[in-house]
């Protein structure tokens, strides 16, 4: 961790997150509870051209732990989550956050494509934001969280004027993700075998994968991290339009971590071999269970 004359020297304020930490940002709904009350995510994602990740994203709310999802995209991706998922709703209404952007592609979006996630953006609720909707975030009026890779927080620093290649970021990612924050007024989730969120403050919280992080380098796992994380925005929407940017970052902590231990379990129950992202969505609400039960 860095200490205090660091951090006046402009290094970013450093803390690990981990699963004991992750407690206070698990929602646990009560006897009064009903669907509405335990939040609805709205999810623009996925295309006709990448349909699964608004499955792999749907299935992974759906076990974090989330009232309804309502899905708003393409007719491809919305008659499959409904095979996989059919308690989706599938008309628009009222959401507390949303999950834009996983398995587009800004370069192939179809007006109608683009005016959703405008829209979305504009409604003032949290967003978190992927893949092709990162070229969007200008229209936001809520608070954001991006959750890009390398090559795509180079990009979202070029649009600030700032050059820094993919290996430019890997040499020093927590700093690069503290300026694309700070650049952008948004939070940063970095995604990496250390996952590192920044938020405009400067601080950093720093995630570990763990040890089988490297089955996580399989396609749609980062579909699976926007559900974790876009469930978990949504059941705290209070929380955000409190705290700001602070809780947003530790929301996005508590997704990353809820990931890497889902992939961790997936893995073990494959006998410590090779998993696949379904199998990490799938996990997600046995990691949860002896979260809340008793803090560890």
């Amino acid at each position: 961790m860095t200490t205090d004359a660091e951090h006046d020297r402009g290094q970013p304020a450093r803390r690990r997150w981990t699963l004991e930490d992750c407690r206070d940002w698990i929602a646990v709904p009560g006897v009064d509870d009903d669907k509405y009350s335990r939040g609805v995510l709205g999810m623009a994602t996925g295309s006709d051209r990448y349909p699964g990740a608004a499955v792999l994203g749907a299935e992974a709310a759906a076990r974090t732990g989330i009232g309804m999802i309502r899905y708003v995209g393409d007719d491809v991706p919305a008659g499959l989550i409904l095979q996989r998922r059919p308690e989706v709703v599938t008309v628009a209404g009222r959401v507390q956050a949303w999950l834009l952007g996983s398995g587009t592609d800004a370069a192939h979006r179809d007006p109608a494509a683009t005016d959703r996630l405008r829209s979305a953006l504009a409604e003032g609720v949290p967003a978190v934001v992927d893949a092709g909707a990162l070229d969007l975030l200008a229209v936001a009026r809520g608070p954001v969280v991006v959750t890009p890779h390398y090559r795509e927080l180079s990009r979202l620093l070029a649009e600030e004027g700032v050059s820094a290649s993919a290996s430019d970021i890997a040499a020093d990612p927590a700093a690069w993700a503290v300026r694309a924050a700070r650049a952008k007024g948004v939070v940063v989730l970095l995604k990496g075998h250390v996952t590192h969120v920044a938020a405009p403050s400067g601080e950093v919280l720093d995630v570990s994968t763990g040890p089988d992080a490297g089955w996580l380098a399989t396609a749609g796992s980062g579909d699976v991290l926007g559900g974790i994380l876009g469930a978990l925005v949504a059941t705290h929407a209070d929380a955000v339009a409190e705290g700001g940017a602070e809780a947003m970052a530790r929301l996005a902590a508590t997704a990353a971590a809820l990931h890497g231990a889902a992939a961790a379990l997936a893995s073990s129950r494959h006998g410590g071999g090779p998993i696949v992202a379904l199998d990490v969505a799938d996990a997600v609400s046995a990691v949860i269970g002896p979260i809340v039960d008793d803090g560890t």
